[in-house]
């Protein structure tokens, strides 16, 4: 008799989880489709990208202080929302104060080694070119820490008030440390605990150490506005031509869509990634973020080549719905010019932010690359921009044309022109303020 109470009780106990279960999914959809259905009237709204994207939210006519901005995507924006450029240029007309600030653009790296320099050339061109202010989220080895604050500190008043920066040692798992220290190159897989380090912090913008912004940093931080009610970030592809693709004709693991995604720029809405249940070929449980990274790892350790960025890719080949895929002007490395050039977008409207891997910063096989890295790692923050940073840097992009990415030197200046004009016009604004 206890024998079938036993078993009644374990039947009765399945039935329960199985209905829980049911229940949650359920709930999960319909929270689904309510967010897509409010994502799909927001893009009615505000279809596209503009040259100065709206940063703002509108809410009952005034913008709201550090409102979380992933939250835009679950609102409308009404036809007389306000931008925060066009609250500028109103202000400087009329000769009012400033309007009150959004929140800061969270920037987040990761810097170890022999990276200090190349890492503050990264933020020198975040900070020259953006007019919003950011918030430099620096993980470093101790070691480089004070460096950071010493340069950073440094910097002309007129620059340093537009950032506020706070340094992280390097922090991983204590019983896996040395091995996810190891992955790929020292620290770079830092970036897949950034949402469980920093746990107040809703998104940040992750870059690595060899990107140069070429317009401000805030339009790449817009696309969280696009982000559907599934979407928890976003990437470029690593590839746009499959036949030179890397993925496509080497990998032994999964990757994401024809030539899987590169992950030197990542825009993460950190509160999402936190919270999603993320599909697998592990379990057939749903994991979290948290649960996931480790397994992960132990299975595909021998089959990985590009460390923590082979692991972001077999996460979103099985969660594909969860990357807005960005385009490859946003993320451009020499692939996209080596064997010619391949990224018609950056061909048609500039390279926005230019990705200087294969340390093409510091030799001589990609000039076209170091040219422009040098152009704003010497540049002074006060000199006049166009004749210190524009016009040095179009003479020097002139001695390129030998490499086929040389070829391609419209592509470097062509959005950088008015990134630098509206850098000229902020400079003399402040001259005429001084005087």
């Amino acid at each position: 008799m206890r024998r079938y109470l036993r078993v009644l009780f374990v039947c009765t106990l399945l039935i329960f989880c199985s209905l829980l279960y049911v229940f949650n999914q359920l709930v999960s959809s319909l929270e689904s489709a309510n967010h897509q259905e409010r994502a799909q009237r927001t893009r009615a709204a505000d279809p596209g990208l503009s040259e100065r994207a709206q940063y703002d939210r509108c809410n009952s006519g005034s913008v709201t202080r550090w409102k979380p901005y992933w939250r835009i995507s679950d609102a409308v924006c009404p036809n007389n929302c306000v931008t925060d450029s066009a609250l500028r240029s109103a202000s400087r007309v009329s000769g009012g104060p400033e309007p009150e600030r959004l929140e800061p653009v969270g920037l987040a790296v990761v810097a170890c080694g022999s990276r200090l320099e190349e890492t503050l050339t990264m933020l020198k061109s975040a900070v020259l070119f953006s007019r919003r202010h950011l918030h430099f989220h620096i993980f470093a080895e101790d070691d480089l820490h004070a460096g950071f604050r010493q340069t950073l500190e440094s910097w002309p008043q007129r620059f340093r008030s537009k950032f506020d920066y706070s340094i992280y040692p390097i922090t991983f798992p204590s019983e896996n440390a040395r091995e996810w220290k190891k992955l790929f190159k020292p620290c770079a897989s830092q970036r897949l605990f950034l949402p469980l380090i920093l746990k107040q912090v809703d998104s940040v913008l992750y870059v690595d150490t060899d990107i140069l912004f070429l317009r401000p940093a805030e339009d790449v931080w817009s696309f969280l506005s696009r982000f559907n009610g599934s979407h928890v970030a976003a990437m470029a592809p690593e590839h746009e031509e499959p036949r030179i693709g890397w993925y496509n004709r080497f990998a032994r693991h999964p990757y994401y869509g024809k030539t899987g995604v590169n992950s030197g720029v990542m825009l993460m809405n950190m509160t999402r990634i936190r919270h999603k249940h993320f599909k697998n070929d592990m379990t057939a449980v749903d994991l979290k973020w948290a649960d996931l990274l480790m397994p992960l790892l132990h299975k595909y350790k021998l089959n990985i080549t590009w460390g923590d960025q082979d692991l972001l890719n077999i996460i979103f080949h099985h969660n594909p719905e969860s990357l807005l895929v960005l385009e490859c002007q946003w993320n451009y490395r020499p692939d996209h010019c080596i064997y010619g050039s391949n990224c018609i977008s950056a061909e048609q409207h500039g390279v926005y932010v230019l990705h200087g891997n294969r340390g093409v910063y510091h030799d001589d096989k990609q000039p076209a690359f170091r040219a422009v890295y040098d152009a704003i790692q010497q540049f002074p923050f006060d000199e006049d921009p166009v004749r210190g940073l524009l016009l040095p840097l179009e003479e020097k992009l002139k001695s390129t044309d030998h490499t086929y990415c040389g070829r391609s030197r419209h592509a470097f200046t062509k959005r950088l022109r008015q990134t630098v004009r509206d850098l000229q016009e902020d400079h003399h604004s402040s001259r005429r303020t001084e005087v």
